[in-house]
């Protein structure tokens, strides 16, 4: 079971609401000056920021942070928003895939690093379609219908009321998060996040047979001196499985191209669709 559907089953399900997207995300520093006081400091648990909506009607969007400490499997509920006290989303770079990203509430401002860029991406434009929907569905509550009435090309929609919530904002956000492209971006974000989630497993295992090589060795030397056959055939194995996990990592790196290769072609099909629309149009 991955993180997601864990959270999902112990956090949202008992509360009757639907998890959307979660990330792994931390805090960003505010002060460079004080960067060296936490360099060395390891985090006692993982945060993880989540976007659900709930099953009754009517719907509401929210945003919750969820909290894990290490060496235990549970989760804990730390803090939830809505979606109507979430003034702004900021992309912080429009122009490339960065895993910084802020959020502003109405009593906050939150600063955030995603685990990867990808992550960022995928949680942003998840984000973004889910207040779509919800401002869009909320307008239409606020201001029904008639069944008369009908919609005239070119005459100007009803303003809110000015007791109504302010929209949510997405500034500094790539285009490509807020376009109609979702379904093909949201399939290469997760193939791109499975890909750095194992590059980043297979970093933390790397060192670990050489860790357990590098005690044994010196169990076996305060026993007794191994003889040199035996220091040669740990050497072996130790350079066998570094070969291993490096001819891996290649292979990741390759297919994580092929990915980017295959991210550009969907756009350039995208593209040509549109244009072919237009001409046919």
């Amino acid at each position: 079971m991955n993180i997601q559907s864990a959270i999902s089953r112990e956090i949202f399900v008992p509360r009757d609401e639907k998890l959307l997207v979660a990330i792994e995300v931390r805090r960003r520093m505010k002060k460079k000056g004080l960067s060296f006081l936490n360099a060395g400091r390891k985090r006692d648990y993982l945060t993880y920021l989540c976007l659900s909506v709930t099953n009754s009607r009517p719907a509401q969007v929210l945003v919750t942070k969820v909290k894990r400490y290490r060496g235990t499997r549970q989760f804990a509920k730390r803090s939830q928003w809505s979606v109507e006290q979430l003034r702004q989303v900021n992309g912080i770079n429009p122009d490339k895939d960065t895993p910084e990203f802020d959020l502003v509430f109405d009593r906050t401002t939150d600063q955030w690093v995603a685990s990867s860029a990808a992550e960022k991406c995928m949680f942003v434009q998840v984000l973004y379609h889910a207040c779509q929907n919800y401002w869009e569905t909320k307008l239409a509550q606020a201001n029904p219908a008639s069944p008369g009435d009908q919609k005239i090309p070119g005459a100007p929609e009803n303003k809110k009321s000015p007791g109504a919530p302010s929209q949510t904002s997405f500034v500094n956000c790539q285009q490509k998060l807020m376009g109609d492209a979702c379904s093909v971006n949201m399939v290469i974000y997760r193939c791109k996040i499975f890909l750095n989630r194992m590059k980043n497993s297979m970093t933390a295992n790397q060192g670990r047979p050489q860790r357990e090589a590098a005690v044994k060795a010196s169990r076996s030397r305060s026993r007794s001196s191994p003889s040199p056959p035996v220091v040669r055939k740990m050497g072996n194995v130790m350079r066998r499985a570094s070969q291993v996990l490096s001819e891996r990592g290649e292979r990741l790196m390759r297919a994580d191209d092929k990915t980017s290769h295959l991210m550009h072609g969907a756009k350039q099909f995208h593209t040509s669709t549109l244009i072919c629309s237009k001409l046919t149009v």
